[in-house]
């Protein structure tokens, strides 16, 4: 691959990872924080999103194409990067190797919670409600499976941020990327603790 293509596809890359799929993350945990409030206000949220016209049009394009090229040009990034913590021993270097094993570890967790919920809701086996997901998450194993899934993907999102910012050239200063660490830092904390606490409230 050339230089010049590799750039622009790493761009891409670097773009969709943010719009849209990880808004569609963020509005995923939302939409899933309603179980807090009971079956009944994540049924009638979970049904909304589902009654949005036009939705498998929107599923495909916006976040099934987008995640999937992210997802296997992330595969392809993670195998060809060159991780050196030893020499260049920064805390920025351990957060680029954890970006990219969170990135493969989750294209496993997508692949079966999409196996889990939506790909049974197409061959009509279950229904996408709040007894779905307690049902899931009754096994202990799995609901730190899950757990694990959900931080990882608040950490893969965050931490990318941060990346995309410096790729494109928007934080350019040592000072301003200290700042978006921060910022990073408490949209990691404040996602995860939304998607937690999602899950908790299934059991």
């Amino acid at each position: 691959m050339s230089n010049d293509r590799e750039f622009y596809w790493r761009r891409l890359h670097s773009l969709l990872g943010i719009i849209p799929v990880g808004l569609f993350l963020a509005q995923h945990l939302v939409v899933n924080h309603f179980a807090t409030r009971g079956a009944e206000a994540f049924n009638s949220a979970s049904h909304f999103m589902e009654s949005l016209p036009f939705r498998l049009m929107l599923e495909i394009f916006v976040i099934y194409i987008p995640l999937m090229f992210h997802a296997f040009y992330g595969i392809y990034i993670a195998f060809t990067a060159k991780n050196n913590p030893k020499q260049f021993g920064t805390l920025r270097n351990y957060l680029f190797i954890l970006q990219r094993f969170t990135g493969i570890f989750l294209v496993v967790f997508i692949a079966w919670h999409v196996f889990e919920t939506r790909f049974q809701a197409a061959i009509g086996a279950k229904e996408v409600n709040f007894n779905m997901m307690a049902e899931i998450l009754s096994n202990p194993w799995m609901l730190g499976f899950y757990i694990v899934g959900v931080v990882s993907a608040t950490f893969h999102l965050a931490n990318g941020i941060w990346s995309f910012l410096v790729s494109w050239g928007i934080t350019q200063s040592a000072r301003s990327q200290q700042i978006v660490t921060y910022v990073t830092l408490i949209i990691f904390l404040a996602l995860s603790v939304v998607g937690v606490q999602a899950l908790l409230a299934f059991v």
